[in-house]
């Protein structure tokens, strides 16, 4: 295969980042841009599809200008192409024109909350758990284009009539990179749909009549690693490159993270925090609110994951920075709650999107509680950076009460991953040793990784996991206090169900 480097576009809910990846997963070339978000309604969230596209040629641009990859010799520098999305976005378009009919739904989006809880109460959750790995929440794909298709019956026609199409981000990437040829998702993705059978590895038709969703509009499964399709030349892109490796965002930092064997775990501190223990080739079923999730499909085998997904994370930090005005950068956030010794009595729930697991409660709402008097800004931004390390802390209670494998270390990245104080809080509260890498974007590199191996770049994965560098080790140096614990159960219980009557 010819070309040294491949491009990897990770298309995240806040930006787009591409990096230049060479085979021995080094970063040579970096580029972003920041993706515009919509708030029609509380609880709402939006994405414009074609920003979400610009955002990708622009960052391309900027990664090759910062590898020095002149355009006319890009197509013979790039061995192939991987890219990584955040995960359940629901997009639908016109086959034939390939402009989006609404909206990108986004996936903290609780339009469609009433309407899981209507499935719930006629009885099908026992259904979607056994079939799909997940919870019947607002969070996935399935209700979304439900609701989009009832609010137009000609919409709803033309999507039966197969003139419309769905897609998660991956696929709306790459219907644009390959100019309308290719309609496809990977596993990893499928399954978070809540229309994707795991024990199969197809879409279910049982679940398609329960939701209403017509099979016209879905895209056809392929393995997360292989060649799929080659690019076209837009923009930046050049054409003919293939197209080989796919995965969500999650799965693709678990690979990233070189998470090949049962029991190894990753958390990544984005806009949410999603922590993933990889558990085999056998779907392992939660009894603790977690989800049951394809890690990846491999051309000789598929591994499975629980995962446990944490709805605001590194969001409430920019929170702070862009709505509250407390902080200049989120990188401001370690020296402020190193001014204080603890937060005194201050406790943070930033349920801003309802909680995730291991609660899953759509009705909560954010909580900042214990204000007094002598409440300081140092104060509160300790209690936001506290209240992402319990939400975290919760997940991996959870999964080690699931799990039949113990977990000896949790991996960590994404941006906040580089906040010290973080982590070294979250060592503490987990009990574990929490290793962070060498390169944070584990994202990328994972989607990087499935492409090299997808085109034979890498025989296998014990090849890949000797390129996995760790930069920082964080011990627990303390036991986690059980009133810090206790007092933030005490604080979840006050934000549940807050917006129920709404």
């Amino acid at each position: 295969m010819s070309g040294e480097y491949i491009l990897a576009i990770d298309q995240g809910t806040t930006a787009t980042t591409v990096l230049v990846v060479d085979r021995a997963g080094a970063i040579v070339g970096r580029g972003t841009a920041a993706v515009r978000q919509g708030y029609p309604r509380p609880g709402w969230v939006e994405h414009d599809p074609d920003q979400l596209w610009e955002t990708v040629l622009a960052a391309t641009g900027e990664a090759l200008a910062a590898a020095q990859i002149a355009p006319d010799e890009a197509a013979a520098r790039f061995a192939a192409v991987g890219i990584t999305n955040q995960r359940e976005t629901t997009i639908l378009w016109e086959r034939a024109t390939g402009r989006p009919v609404a909206p990108a739904i986004v996936w903290q989006c609780r339009r469609t909350a009433a309407d899981c809880a209507a499935l719930e109460e006629a009885g099908l959750g026992p259904l979607f758990r056994e079939r799909t790995g997940l919870v019947l929440d607002a969070y996935f794909s399935g209700t979304k284009i439900a609701w989009l298709l009832n609010q137009d019956p000609q919409l709803r026609r033309r999507a039966a009539a197969g003139e419309i199409a769905f897609g998660t981000v991956d696929t709306w990437l790459v219907w644009q990179l390959t100019g309308g040829r290719l309609h496809a998702t990977d596993a990893t993705n499928a399954s978070r749909t809540l229309l994707f059978n795991l024990h199969s590895l197809s879409w279910d038709d049982e679940l398609l009549a329960a939701l209403d969703v017509p099979a016209a509009v879905l895209p056809q499964v392929l393995p997360s690693a292989g060649v799929w399709a080659r690019t076209r030349a837009v923009g930046a892109i050049p054409a003919g490159v293939p197209i080989a490796g796919i995965a969500g965002d999650q799965q693709a930092a678990l690979f990233g993270q070189a998470c090949f064997d049962s029991g190894t775990a990753k958390t990544t501190y984005g806009t949410g925090c999603f922590l993933l223990m990889q558990t085999g080739d056998c779907p392992a079923q939660s009894e603790h609110g977690l989800l049951t999730t394809v890690a990846w499909q491999l051309p000789d085998r598929v591994d499975y994951a629980l995962e446990g997904s944490v709805f605001v994370g590194g969001a409430a930090v920019q929170w702070l920075r862009d709505e509250m005005g407390l902080l200049a950068s989120a990188a401001e956030s370690e020296a402020a709650a190193r001014r204080v010794p603890d937060s005194g009595g201050v406790v943070c729930v930033p349920a801003f999107a309802g909680l995730g697991a291991p609660y899953w409660d759509p009705h909560a709402r954010g909580m900042l509680i214990g204000l007094t008097r002598s409440t300081t800004r140092d104060h509160v931004v300790r209690a936001v950076l506290e209240g992402i390390a319990h939400q975290v802390a919760d997940v991996l209670e959870a999964m080690v009460a699931d799990a039949a494998i113990g977990i000896p270390e949790v991996r960590v990245d994404g941006g906040a991953a580089a906040n010290d104080f973080l982590m070294q809080l979250q060592a503490d509260l987990l009990g574990l040793p929490v290793i962070r890498p060498a390169v944070l974007e584990t994202t990328a590199l994972g989607a990087a990784f499935l492409a090299g191996l997808g085109i034979g770049w890498y025989g296998s994965t014990d090849e890949i996991a000797r390129t996995w560098q760790s930069e920082r080790l964080f011990q627990p140096a303390a036991a986690a206090e059980s009133t810090a614990r206790a007092q933030w159960q005490r604080a979840v219980r006050r934000s549940r169900a807050w917006a129920a009557e709404e």
